[in-house]
């Protein structure tokens, strides 16, 4: 089944002075690719990689371009117009992705870009964007037999983190068999939960909103993760996509992230790169063990107890000497 504002691998039929005519489906007919997107290298039987949607006379066309993100997606958009109906987001097509007032959270300005869902509208079958994202974030819950990461991740500096709670996830949780799979979508790439939990899991990060604690993220196009400031060690901003990892699950089904590997991982990266930079520094580093927290940040951007770790593996290894003054290469 063709389903607009996604892509399709679609068969050419045939060539026509209007473009060429790819086979659709009963409900769609055949569907139009633009003259403008036709290459002398398409041919009658090749089939081409396509995405569907509405032109501005509402026919279904395909187009060879690829939009910033297709429907079931997060996406950070600017907004290229607006009218009496709505603001109209620029999102790599032609045709640009309509979001009305009723779907912003604040009035848009031209020129400013925001974190959207796209979606098709029920009524009209429309492509359109809603700013209303928090209603399309799935909570994700350790899987059952799974490692409580709320439980075993929690550290002494959890007033850091807003003070969340330790105690055990309640059975119904598992009985969901990890997470609610009701509103996953084609396109979504879940966390896999096991008999060793979450905690440490890669995944991918779009950042979200500014907050006091730090920065909201949306976790591989799904669920909602928290970055805190005091494990921050870059600057972000709304719109960024990177790595982070899963440092534990909250009790209410959200992620707390960070964007360092973390355990053992975590120590062997960063002894690497302080090795590295013992290399290039004449084999010394004046930082060490008593070394303030920040200035550690400053020059490694990782927190000092990552810093502390990677020091004792690489003195185990025998691979540096300890003193007063810092650390040196042996």
């Amino acid at each position: 089944m063709i389903k607009l504002g996604t892509y399709h691998t679609l068969r050419i039929l045939r060539h026509t002075d209007p473009g060429i005519y790819l086979e659709g489906d009963e409900t769609t007919g055949d569907i139009l690719l633009p003259k403008r997107y036709v290459t002398p290298q398409m041919h009658d039987g090749d089939e081409l990689e396509v995405f569907i949607y509405l032109d501005q006379d509402e026919r279904i066309i395909a187009t060879t371009e690829r939009p910033l993100a297709q429907v079931g997606q997060f996406a950070f958009l600017e907004v290229a117009w607006t009218n009496q109906y709505g603001a109209f987001l620029n999102w790599g097509l032609m045709k640009d992705l309509f979001c009305p007032f009723r779907e912003q959270k604040q009035r848009m300005q031209r020129g400013k870009g925001y974190i959207v869902y796209i979606k098709e509208d029920e009524a009209s079958h429309r492509l359109m964007a809603t700013a209303k994202v928090e209603k399309y974030l799935t909570p994700l819950y350790p899987p059952e037999g799974g490692r409580n990461n709320a439980v075993e991740s929690q550290t002494n500096n959890a007033s850091d983190r807003g003070g969340y709670p330790v105690e055990s996830r309640t059975n119904n949780a598992s009985d969901r068999g990890g997470y609610p799979v009701e509103s996953q979508t084609d396109n979504a790439s879940p966390l896999r939960g096991d008999r060793g939990g979450y905690h440490g899991q890669r995944c991918d990060c779009l950042i979200w909103q500014k907050t006091d604690l730090g920065f909201k993220a949306i976790v591989d196009n799904r669920y909602q993760g928290q970055l805190y400031d005091n494990q921050l060690f870059q600057p972000l901003h709304t719109g960024d996509r990177l790595t982070a990892y899963i440092d534990h699950i909250r009790l209410d089904g959200k992620i707390d992230l960070t964007l360092q590997p973390t355990g053992h991982r975590q120590t062997l990266d960063f002894a690497e790169v302080l090795l590295r930079y013992l290399h290039e520094n004449n084999g010394r580093c004046n930082l060490g063990d008593h070394s303030p927290a920040e200035l550690i940040a400053d020059r490694f951007q990782v927190s000092k107890k990552v810093f502390k770790r990677a020091v004792g593996d690489l003195y185990r290894r025998r691979l540096i000497t300890l003193s007063d003054d810092g650390i040196c290469l042996a």
